[in-house]
């Protein structure tokens, strides 16, 4: 494992209680780093904090829920004087449905935890990282916001405003030390699995030129790099965990 340097730095890593975002949250404790995981099963962000040790901890919180996230992001940068980075993990994938058959109150439910979260989660860390003139921020989209999936419009859908958020977020910030950016995973083998069908699972395997899911631990050494100081230019960008599946 090629050592990251995150020293002295807080980070909150949304939907840290397992899957992708449990190993971001390790990883970046392994870096030196302070870890917040922000989860909406409480019982499971405390019981990944315990396991990674006294750097990390736990919090329920539902990131849809833009005055909750404002105050415990407060809570946190009052008590460690900043928070530096920002991965947000937190997302569902939603039922595989024909887009003209896709219930509407699915739709708002996926768009509201995988667009709105991503965004009360932004807007409650940015104005400190402007204050104090550094940040890093790590959106966690997916190839399919690239290409959009076949019978998962709302999921596609939601990662695709996260890539143009991302973008939008990386200009409005560039002449500060503040760099923004967006991973786009193809499929790895985590509860989200759970949301859907065995053969929507086996398209996205078929997708994939490697053969294989992507590990969570392969998303952390990513995002490892994104949330460091070293990572001082590129801003606005999206980089690819996809298996040679995507073409741009």
């Amino acid at each position: 494992m090629n050592q990251i340097d995150l020293k002295g730095r807080v980070a909150i890593i949304t939907g840290g209680a397992q899957g992708i975002g449990r190993a971001v949250a390790e990883r970046l404790a392994a870096s030196g780093a302070k870890v917040a995981i922000w989860d909406l099963d409480g019982k499971l962000a405390n019981e990944a904090a315990a396991a990674i040790g006294p750097a990390a901890s736990g919090l329920a919180i539902d990131v849809t829920d833009a005055k909750a996230v404002n105050a415990a992001a407060a809570e946190l940068e009052q008590r460690h004087g900043s928070v530096d980075i920002l991965v947000t993990s937190a997302g569902i994938a939603g039922p595989n449905l024909k887009t003209w058959e896709y219930p509407l109150d699915e739709w708002a439910r996926i768009m509201r935890l995988n667009v709105d979260g991503t965004l009360h989660c932004c807007q409650a860390v940015i104005p400190g990282m402007i204050k104090r003139n550094y940040g890093r921020l790590v959106l966690v989209a997916s190839i399919a916001g690239k290409e959009g999936n076949p019978n998962a419009s709302a999921y596609s859908a939601s990662k695709a405003a996260v890539i143009a958020l991302t973008k939008s977020l990386g200009k409005e910030l560039a002449q500060q030390d503040i760099a923004v950016n967006c991973i786009t995973p193809a499929a790895a083998r985590t509860r989200i699995f759970d949301q859907m069908s065995e053969e929507h699972i086996g398209y996205m395997l078929a997708k994939i030129p490697r053969g294989r899911f992507l590990l969570p631990e392969e998303v952390a050494s990513m995002v490892a790099f994104l949330a460091s100081a070293e990572n001082s230019f590129t801003t606005g960008a999206i980089f690819d965990l996809s298996g040679g599946r995507a073409t741009y």
